[in-house]
């Protein structure tokens, strides 16, 4: 089904082209025309209807879920404007937080930072900036976008492995898509987004790197808006909000065919969707009720990074700020033996690795194993709260 509408979609530009030379318009002409009559604020409004409707959808939600629901969907609308209305220009680019404590999508990692800024394949950019003491950084360049129908496939990748930093921690980054020498993060010609993923063992007690991104040649500045520049803006912030949210909704469907499990996450999914190609996903449904707590045991391999959080039901990770709802290789308390065991419920069991849902009866959770060595899966049974205490308390 998806990739038929893909090919609609394809069918649906090539005869838009057409018309457009049959009459004698250009792509300008036709946002000109959409703008001045009103087309394209109807259009956005009609998408952020559609997506709505994707929340009444999922009838059993309880009244918590479906009030995030429409929140999480005001949020993506406020990362979408900023994205693609008011951040929108390859030629003065800014590498700003579009995913970060209020707004949320697709499992955000509460132990990332994460920056992104629009760029253009045919342009050279240059990152500069200090590298900091964050445990891990990677850059990445993308293609496509949600609601484009090809999700967000990598075209070029660099992480700390690799990076060079002088010996005051200052780097310097070449992104082009002609290759270079030193620090190269390569694109293609459709390349359109540049993401930095900084992750954190403790983000309290790390420094995050610093970073700024610039055109390598000078070019003019930004032009002011244009009829085609807001419509097409528009279009794609109304497209992000449906789009992210239809296929997130739709991965938490699938995934509820494994209730309280964390069967492995197809990889080439996560990747075509943005997700790092370097790490091994375990995307899951947990329901729990009010005396139920879920127990979750695995050996961590040998691995540059392992977390393991808690979502609701739209795939935000639940408020990292004030409440307990991940853990991760530097922050969990690991047995003699190597094993880690965590435990999720409502309530506090006792035990050092606990993760708060936040009363939520149900939602997603997520397991990632970075650049491991290998990929064990996670033991995962339900057992009742109060059984659990006693086997803390009298081991």
């Amino acid at each position: 089904m998806r990739r038929f509408l893909i090919f609609l979609a394809g069918v649906h530009k090539w005869f838009k082209r057409c018309s457009l030379r049959l009459r004698g318009m250009t792509e300008a002409d036709l946002s000109r025309a959409r703008i001045l009559q009103g087309r394209t604020w109807d259009d956005f409004c009609d998408t952020l209807k559609a997506a709505g409707a994707n929340v009444l959808s999922h009838g059993d939600a309880d009244d918590r879920t479906k009030a995030e629901g429409y929140r999480y969907l005001s949020r993506l609308i406020r990362g979408g404007l900023e994205a693609f209305v008011e951040y929108a220009d390859p030629e003065a680019p800014v590498l700003r937080r579009m995913v970060h404590e209020t707004v949320k999508m697709g499992a955000d990692n509460p132990d990332n930072f994460y920056e992104n800024a629009v760029v253009r394949g045919d342009l050279d950019y240059r990152i500069t900036g200090t590298r900091g003491t964050v445990h891990f950084l990677t850059f990445s360049t993308q293609k496509g976008g949600y609601g484009k129908g090809g999700g967000l496939p990598p075209t070029g990748f660099l992480d700390s492995r690799r990076l060079i930093v002088d010996a005051d921690g200052c780097l310097d980054i070449i992104v082009s898509a002609t290759p270079h020498e030193g620090n190269w993060l390569p694109m293609e010609k459709d390349t359109g987004m540049l993401m930095v993923r900084q992750t954190f063992l403790h983000r309290d007690k790390e420094e995050p790197a610093r970073l700024t991104i610039a055109p390598v040649s000078a070019v003019a500045p930004p032009s002011p808006a244009d009829c085609r520049r807001v419509d097409e803006g528009l279009m794609n912030a109304a497209n992000l909000v449906a789009g992210a949210s239809f296929l997130f909704s739709k991965w938490t469907r699938d995934f509820r065919a494994g209730e309280n499990r964390l069967p492995r996450f197809d990889p080439a999914t996560s990747t075509a969707a943005g997700g790092d190609p370097d790490i091994a996903y375990y995307h899951s449904f947990w329901r729990l009720a009010p005396d139920e707590a879920l127990v979750i045991e695995v050996t961590p391999p040998d691995c540059e990074h392992w977390n393991f959080q808690l979502n609701n039901y739209w795939m935000e990770s639940l408020d990292y700020r004030y409440h307990r709802i991940h853990i991760n290789k530097g922050t969990a308390v690991v047995d003699r033996d190597g094993r880690v065991t965590v435990v999720v419920a409502h309530e506090d069991p006792g035990h050092p690795n606990w993760l708060c849902t936040t009363r939520l009866p149900m939602g997603t959770m997520c397991w990632r194993w970075i650049r491991a060595t290998s990929h064990p899966t996670p033991a995962t049974r339900v057992v009742r709260l109060a059984q659990l205490q006693a086997t803390i308390a009298h081991p």
